[in-house]
């Protein structure tokens, strides 16, 4: 970071300013941060809505360019972006804690009553756009961060670390014996097809066909969850140390440490990347799929660090500091873009609307997503020119304060 931190926007209560000053300031890296996550979580989503996920290249949504595509979200995105939105639910936890102590109200009443409404807009979310929600795996394991709230940032840092280290272990266990195993036969190719068959009927019916085949999928999140809860869980305790050494803000001194980061990040997370896509994306034979996504999801963290750490760097230039400006005022409404990218997507590929699943290829749907995302720029920049809040977070915050969010002056423009 530069020795002179970027100017911050006042802001609404619940975002941190310097204790006891009157006004409460927004952080432009944490936000510009989140909006970049938005972006990369949206890229792994329409892959898995479109239904492109999971095939192998040689089919007509696969071939060429958007084999290309599939490869390169699998290598640089899938997993990557989860992680970096875990850090920054860690980092903000932080910064929801400095809100109550300075409204001098209980914190404990407040997150639990967030961490519900988490739940509840995540249920909703996977019950009627996208079963693949990610809100209620924060909700869930959030509690966790709560219950360990009071340890001090060398224990949860040291707790992090046991964490990471116990999940990886498991996962290359699992790993190692499905390689020895080769559990792959006809059968259970045929009973994918057929499970694959079934869900395109879904998603191209009506809409109660859409609700019945989301809510289907559950018992596949319920393990979904249990693979990736132990890297979340990490990730949660590594952006809460940040958060509570303010490492995002007024760094001085530690571009080094973050050019270390993102160089060590690339040398182990983007080869890990490669064995990722080659083994979902890939040609090799079914036997190789979960040994080498296993590997994959291991050294996501260290890609998702490199992330992080680059473009904290690349903030730190005119160019960069421009686009942080851009990304911020998105993911200060992250919430409601989230949401609204899911919303986008069903109206697209399921029978709500045009009822495209398995009609277009990864190349077509990267290239809608990221157009997507720039209207969603636009706007947010628009909004937030004008609210404190976007409308689904302005529903979370009354629900955290139990209350009405009081108004307060627009932030002036830059």
């Amino acid at each position: 970071m530069t020795h002179t931190p970027p100017p911050a926007v006042p802001v609404t209560a619940g975002t941190p300013g310097t204790p006891g000053a009157p006004a409460r300031q927004r952080i432009v890296e944490v936000d510009a941060l989140r909006g970049f996550a938005l972006v990369g979580i949206f890229l792994a989503n329409v892959m898995v809505m479109s239904g492109i996920e999971g095939t192998r290249g040689g089919g007509p949504l696969t071939d060429g360019v958007h084999y290309a595509a599939l490869w390169l979200v699998t290598m640089l995105v899938h997993t990557k972006f989860y992680l970096l939105f875990s850090f920054l639910f860690g980092y903000s936890f932080t910064l929801q804690m400095t809100s109550a102590e300075r409204d001098g109200a209980r914190f404990a009443p407040r997150m639990l009553r967030r961490l519900l409404g988490l739940f509840v807009l995540g249920v909703l979310h996977a019950a009627l756009l996208y079963p693949g929600d990610i809100l209620t795996t924060y909700a869930v394991l959030g509690l966790i961060l709560f219950a360990a709230r009071d340890a001090g940032p060398a224990r949860m840092w040291r707790a992090a670390l046991w964490v990471y280290g116990a999940v990886a272990a498991l996962y290359l266990l699992i790993a190692a014996a499905v390689a020895l195993l080769d559990p792959a036969d006809e059968g259970e190719a045929a009973e994918l097809a057929a499970r694959t068959a079934d869900l395109t009927a879904a998603y191209r019916g009506g809409a109660g066909d859409v609700l019945r085949a989301n809510i289907g999928a559950w018992p596949d999140l319920l393990v979904g969850l249990f693979m990736m809860g132990g890297m979340v869980v990490a990730a949660f305790l590594v952006g809460y140390v940040a958060g509570r050494r303010r490492l995002l803000t007024g760094i001085v001194g530690r571009t080094e440490r973050l050019r270390r980061i993102l160089l060590v990040g690339l040398l182990v997370g983007l080869p890990g990347g490669a064995l990722m896509a080659a083994g979902t994306v890939g040609p090799l034979s079914a036997r190789w799929e979960i040994p080498m996504f296993v590997v994959g999801m291991v050294t996501a963290p260290a890609l998702s660090a490199a992330y992080a750490s680059g473009l904290l760097l690349w903030f730190t230039t005119p160019r960069g500091a421009a686009v942080a400006a851009r990304l911020a005022p998105a993911g200060r409404m992250a919430l409601t873009n989230y949401l609204t990218q899911s919303l986008a997507m069903a109206l697209v590929f399921t029978g709500y609307g045009a009822a495209l699943y398995g009609r277009v290829g990864a190349a077509t749907a990267l290239a809608g997503a990221l157009l997507f995302y720039l209207c969603q720029l636009a706007v947010s920049a628009r909004l937030m020119r004008r609210h404190r809040l976007g409308p689904v977070e302005w529903l979370l915050r009354a629900m955290t304060l139990w209350g009405r969010p009081r108004r307060e002056p627009a932030p002036p423009r830059p």
